[in-house]
C-alpha cells in the first residue's frame, strides 16, 4: 500500500473517530476495535463531521486513493474482551495475550462458549474441555476404590467429554490392555452408578498406561511425550491435571520429574496444567510449609487443588444454602443465641492396614487437621461477598487463624486409644494388638478438644471437637445448641423433659438435618418435651448425591477450586494442631474399650462447663 493511501487511511479512521465519540455514552465493556468496524463507521457516521475532517485542499487524486485504501485487506482482527458490568470499570485495559488468557482462565471473566448458556448459571451440570487425567500410584487402594470408580460415574452422567484420556502411571510392566482390565474391574465393584458397560467401552477407548519408578528420568520423559501426542491424536490442547495418589514422602520426587519435563509449564503446554495433593499435607508447620512452597513452585498456585473429600460430601456443601439461603438461621446463628458447638467425626472400624501411617500420624494429624477443621470453618465463617472462591477461602482463613486453645489444655486436649472390647456384637482387638503397631506406642486414636473463635460472632461461645477409632457408630455431625429461654411462664413441673433446642447438620451416614425444639405433649394436662423435625436427602430428593471424590475430580476438571482449601488454610490448621502436639508429647493417651464413645475424661471436659456430649 502507498504512504499516500495509508496516510488517507488513517485520515478517515481519525474523522470517524471524531465523528462518532460525542454521541456515544461510556461503557463498562472494553473493547479493542477492528479495521472492519472503523471502516463501517467511516461509511455510516456523521457525513458532514467527515467532509470537515478532510484537508482544505483535499484533490480527487487522493479522494481516489483512500476509498482504494478502504478496500485493501484488513489487518488481523484483535479479539474482543467483554467485563462483567459489575468488575469492568475496576479493570485496567489489557492487550489479550496469553497472560489475559491466565486471567481470564482463573477468574469469572471467561468467554461464554455458549450464547444461550450462562457459566454463572450452576443449575445446569457443566462439561470439562477436552483433557487428560494422569493418576501417580495408579494401583493403590485410593485409585481402585475411589478414583476410577469417580472417573466412571462421572462418564456414566454424561459430564466427561468424548475425548477425555486416563492415563495411569505405576511401577508396572503392563500395556494399556492390562491397566484397562484393573480399571474395569475397580469402577465396576465401586461405583455408585448403574454399570453400563457402553460407557465403560467408550471410557476404555481412551485409557492409557505408562510404566516407570518416580526416580526414572526415562519414565517421566516418555509420559511428557505422550501428553503431547495425545494432543494431535485426541485433541487435548495440552489440558492435563496430576492426582498425586502416592504417599507423602514421595511428592516432591514427583514434583521434581514433573518440573524437570516441563509438563507443569501451561505456557509451554498450550493449555491447562493441574496438580491435586492428598492429605496429609505435612505432619506440622514447618514441613507443611515446605511442601507447599514446592508445589507452588513447580505449577502456578491457582494450579494447585489441596483435596479434602470431606469438602465434596452433598451435606458440607450444603452448609453454604442453608445458611445464606435462607433468612431463618442466620439471625440466630451468632453468640447471642447459641451455646455451645460440636462437631463430631466417629468410625467404628478400626486401622486395617495402615498401620505404619497411622502409628506415626495419630487422630488428631489424620482427621483434626484437615477434616475437622475445615468443617468448624465452614461453621463459624462469615458470608461470603459472592460464590466465588476467593471469597469463600478468605472467610474460611479468617477463622482457622481466629481459633484460640484454652490457656490451660490440661483437662481441654484429651487424647484416648482403644482397648479390647466388643463392637456390634464382635470382639475387637485393642490398638496394640493391630498388625504393625509396636507394643509400646502412645499413638492417639481418639481426641477431643475445646476451642474458642474470637471474632464478634462467636466471642464466649466454646467448639467442642472429637474423631475417634472404634467408636460405637459411623457418624460425621455439627450440632449446635441454643441458649435456654431467659425466663419460663410454666410451672418447672411442666418442663422438666425440655433441654436445649439443637440444630444437628449430618454430614454421613443418613445425610440430612435435624431441628429438635419444645413441644406440647398431647393431652389435659401442660407438659413440655423434645420433639424432633427432621429433613432428610434420601426421602425429599430423588436424584443420588454423587460421591465426594466424583464432585471433587469434576471439579480439577472445570478449574472450580471452591471446595479446595489453600495453602494459607492448611498452614493456619497445622498452627492449631501443633500446640495440641506439644501439649501431648511425652504422654500416654487415657484407654477407651472398643465400641464406647471415648474415655471418661472427654466426658469430664464437658461436665465441667456444665454440658454433655451429644449421643448421635
Amino acid at each position: 500500500m502507498s504512504d499516500k493511501a495509508s496516510g488517507s487511511k488513517s485520515a478517515v479512521k481519525k474523522a470517524a473517530a471524531q465523528a462518532t465519540a460525542p454521541r456515544t455514552k461510556p461503557v463498562r465493556a472494553r473493547t479493542t476495535t477492528s479495521t472492519t468496524a472503523t471502516k463501517k463507521a467511516a461509511g455510516t457516521g456523521n457525513k458532514s463531521a467527515a467532509k470537515k475532517a478532510k484537508p482544505a485542499k483535499a484533490t480527487k487524486s487522493a479522494t481516489k486513493d483512500t476509498t482504494v485504501a478502504a478496500k485493501a485487506p484488513p489487518a488481523a482482527k484483535a479479539k474482543t474482551v467483554v467485563e462483567p458490568a459489575d468488575t469492568a470499570g475496576e479493570l485496567p485495559p489489557r492487550s489479550v495475550d496469553s497472560s489475559h488468557a491466565e486471567f481470564v482462565a482463573a477468574t469469572s471473566l471467561a468467554p461464554l462458549a455458549n450464547p444461550l448458556r450462562d457459566r454463572q448459571d450452576r443449575r445446569l451440570p457443566h462439561m470439562p474441555a477436552p483433557c487428560a487425567l494422569v493418576v501417580f500410584g495408579i494401583t493403590g487402594d485410593l485409585a481402585r476404590k475411589k478414583l476410577l470408580p469417580a472417573v466412571y460415574d462421572i462418564a456414566n452422567r454424561g459430564l466427561l467429554p468424548a475425548n477425555f484420556v486416563l492415563i495411569g502411571f505405576a511401577r508396572r510392566d503392563w500395556g494399556d490392555g492390562d491397566f484397562a482390565a484393573l480399571a474395569h474391574e475397580a469402577a465396576r465393584e465401586h461405583a455408585r452408578t448403574a454399570w453400563d458397560e457402553n460407557v465403560w467401552s467408550r471410557l476404555a477407548k481412551n485409557i492409557k498406561f505408562v510404566p516407570g519408578s518416580f526416580d526414572d528420568d526415562e519414565s517421566f520423559d516418555l509420559l511428557a511425550r505422550t501428553l503431547t501426542e495425545l494432543s494431535d491424536s485426541h485433541g487435548i490442547a495440552g489440558n492435563a491435571a496430576f492426582y498425586l495418589s502416592i504417599p507423602p514422602s514421595l511428592f516432591e520426587t514427583v514434583l521434581h520429574q514433573i518440573e524437570r519435563t516441563g509438563m507443569a509449564d501451561n505456557h509451554q503446554a498450550g493449555g491447562w496444567r493441574r496438580v491435586v495433593v492428598e492429605k496429609p499435607f505435612g505432619h506440622d508447620l514447618p514441613s507443611s510449609k515446605r511442601l507447599n512452597n514446592l508445589v507452588d513452585d513447580v505449577f502456578t498456585w491457582r494450579d494447585v487443588y489441596r483435596i479434602d473429600h470431606y469438602l465434596g460430601k452433598e451435606t458440607v456443601q450444603n452448609l453454604f444454602a442453608f445458611r445464606f439461603a435462607n433468612t431463618l438461621f442466620e439471625p440466630v446463628w451468632n453468640s447471642h443465641y447459641v451455646d455451645s458447638v460440636q462437631i463430631t467425626m466417629a468410625e467404628d472400624v478400626g486401622i486395617g492396614g495402615r498401620a505404619t501411617f497411622y502409628d506415626k500420624t495419630g487422630a488428631a494429624r489424620d482427621v483434626l487437621q484437615n477434616h475437622l477443621l475445615q468443617l468448624l470453618a465452614l461453621t463459624a465463617m462469615e458470608e461470603p461477598v459472592r460464590f466465588i472462591p476467593s471469597a469463600i477461602r478468605t472467610e474460611k482463613l479468617k477463622v482457622l487463624r481466629a481459633i484460640s486453645l484454652p490457656a490451660d489444655l490440661r483437662g481441654n486436649a484429651i487424647r484416648g486409644q482403644y482397648k479390647q472390647g466388643w463392637l456390634a456384637g464382635e470382639r475387637a482387638v485393642g490398638y496394640l494388638q493391630e498388625d504393625g503397631v509396636p507394643d509400646d506406642s502412645t499413638t492417639e486414636t481418639f481426641a477431643a478438644i475445646k476451642l474458642h473463635i474470637e471474632t464478634r460472632r462467636w466471642a464466649g461461645v466454646p467448639f467442642y471437637l472429637r474423631t475417634g477409632k472404634r467408636l460405637p457408630r459411623r457418624v460425621t455431625e455439627i450440632a449446635l445448641t441454643f441458649r435456654q429461654a431467659p425466663h419460663l411462664p410454666f410451672a418447672p413441673t411442666d418442663t422438666d423433659e425440655l433441654g436445649h433446642n439443637q440444630l444437628v447438620i449430618r454430614v454421613q451416614p443418613d445425610e440430612g438435618v435435624t431441628l429438635r425444639f419444645g413441644s406440647k405433649v398431647p393431652g389435659t394436662v401442660m407438659e413440655v418435651r423434645d420433639v424432633a423435625m427432621d429433613f432428610l436427602y434420601g426421602e425429599t430428593f430423588t436424584e443420588g448425591s454423587p460421591e465426594a471424590y466424583e464432585r471433587l475430580l469434576l471439579d480439577v476438571l472445570l478449574g472450580d477450586a471452591t471446595l479446595f482449601p489453600l495453602n494459607e488454610e492448611v498452614e493456619a490448621s497445622w498452627a492449631v494442631v501443633d500446640q495440641l502436639e506439644d501439649f501431648w508429647e511425652g504422654q500416654t493417651p487415657f484407654d477407651y474399650r472398643a465400641g464406647e464413645w471415648g474415655p471418661s475424661e472427654a466426658d469430664r471436659m464437658l461436665a465441667r462447663d456444665g454440658r454433655a456430649w451429644r449421643r448421635p
